[in-house]
Order: structure tokens, then C-alpha cells, then sequence
């Protein structure tokens, strides 16, 4: 299968403007994401997909595939969808698999990306799957930034919230609770229908892409990560990645 790694980037974050060339142990974290997602032997090829001249000049000097795309976007999805596309016609080759890798996920291990694929290689069925890792502490619990997801017996998503979910107040047990991590292997036709859907009610309340797919009837498979990571989505959070990354063995391959 030709499966191929696309990392939507944009200068314009709401919680935290031009994200993707913050620095992060002396390289931007898009830089990061691209070099540790090339790791990752399932993928034929990754390309950065930008809407901004900043982040297409900082790839191109750091041998780094980019797409420009178009700035009129919402969501990221939409903007790998129309990055595939234009992949295909530079390649003439048909992509089987895109896999959405946000560009905030500087922590990432490759075997993250065989873990959440080989959802979609076993079964047929599944038109995409997301990574989840448990949350970690009351803080991420409570944390608007973090994406909290709650699933059904099979693992397949119930609902996505910036919220706190599932309530604790009417419970004593400890039960597990856990934060979406955005690397998200869709079919090829549910990317391009997921671009030619409108905005759904849920998906604008909550900030969330997945929404869209449920609120229209599809269904997300989720797939629990064994690897503890931390995404980036405001400047404390790249202080406390940048210092976790101190000691990665990672970064010495790419930098």
C-alpha cells in the first residue's frame, strides 16, 4: 500500500501563534515532527502541507518535503485532503492511506505510527483510526487544550471534548481517561468526503475534526498508544517538551 505521512502546519494557531518554528532542543518543532515521522518505515514518503511562505522556506532549507495549500481553511483534515491531492498529481501515484500527523506532536515515536496503521491492516472495515494515550494527571484532566476522548466496549470513539470526560462527580472508582493523540490514518475516499462535508454543530462547539466524521454517521476507531507523549499547544507547554526532550535519543538521527 502506498501510505504516505502529511503534517498540516500553520503560522495562525489560536492558543499559540507560529507554533511550528518554535524552537524546540535547538531545531523548529515542525523540524521534529517531519525527521521522527520519516522514521517510520510503514510510510512510502511525509510532507509538511502549509498555507504560509515562513514554514515553506524553513522546509526548504531543511530538506524537508512541503505542499502549499490554500489559506482558507478550517480544519486540518481539510488541508491534508487538498495536500493529497497535489501529492498525487506531483507523484502520479495514488495515495491508499494518508496519515494526518499534526505538526504539534514533537514527542513522537515511530512505532506510534505502526501502531495506529496496523488498526486499518488488519481490518478492512475501518475507514480511520486515531491514536489515544491515557491522561497522565488531574491537569490534563482539567485542560481545555488537551483533547479528551471517550470510547465504547470496541474502542471506537463516543465523543471528543476539550472538557472533562468522563464526569468524575457522580463516581468513586477510579476508571481510566484518556486524551486523543492526533495521528490519524484515514481511507483515502473518507479524507476526500471528510473535505466536501460541511462544518457539523459539535465540531465547531469542541474544536474538533473527528466530530465532523461522527456527527455524520462514521465511525473512529481508536487505538491506544504504549508511549507517553506530550503535545505542544501553548508556550508553557514548549518549555515543559523542551526539557523532557533533553535527554531524547532521538534527535541525534536528524540534527
Amino acid at each position: 500500500m502506498n501510505i504516505v505521512g502529511i503534517i498540516p502546519a500553520r503560522m495562525a494557531s489560536r492558543r499559540f501563534f507560529g507554533k511550528p518554528l518554535a524552537m524546540i532542543r535547538g531545531a523548529a518543532m515542525i523540524k521534529h515532527v517531519y525527521f521522527r515521522s520519516k522514521m517510520a518505515d510503514i510510510l512510502r514518503d511525509v510532507y509538511i502541507c502549509t498555507c504560509d511562505e515562513e514554514i515553506d522556506k524553513y522546509c526548504l532549507a531543511n530538506n524537508m518535503k512541503v505542499i502549499m495549500t490554500k489559506d482558507t481553511h478550517k480544519r486540518a483534515s481539510d488541508r491534508a485532503a487538498e495536500a493529497m491531492l497535489k501529492i498525487e498529481q506531483l507523484t502520479g501515484k495514488k495515495i491508499d492511506l494518508p496519515v494526518m500527523i499534526q505538526g504539534d506532536e514533537p514527542m513522537l515515536y515511530p512505532e506510534m505510527l505502526d501502531e495506529v496503521i496496523a488498526s486499518m491492516m488488519d481490518d478492512s472495515s475501518i475507514e480511520v483510526a486515531n491514536l489515544m494515550g491515557s491522561l497522565k494527571s488531574e491537569q490534563e484532566y482539567l485542560d481545555e487544550n488537551v483533547v479528551k476522548v471517550v470510547v465504547d466496549l470496541n474502542n471506537f470513539a463516543l465523543y471528543f471534548s476539550r472538557e472533562p470526560i468522563p464526569s468524575k462527580k457522580k463516581s468513586r472508582d477510579i476508571f481510566p481517561t484518556h486524551k486523543q493523540i492526533a495521528i490519524i490514518p484515514f481511507r483515502r475516499d473518507l479524507l476526500l468526503k471528510f473535505n466536501q462535508l460541511k462544518e457539523t454543530p459539535l465540531e465547531i462547539i469542541e474544536s474538533v475534526d473527528m466530530l465532523r466524521l461522527l456527527e455524520n454517521g462514521h465511525k473512529v476507531k481508536m487505538v491506544l498508544t504504549k508511549f507517553d507523549i506530550y503535545g505542544v499547544d501553548t508556550p508553557d507547554d514548549l518549555k515543559k517538551v523542551d526539557d523532557l526532550m533533553k535527554s531524547d535519543k532521538l534527535i541525534k538521527s536528524y540534527m
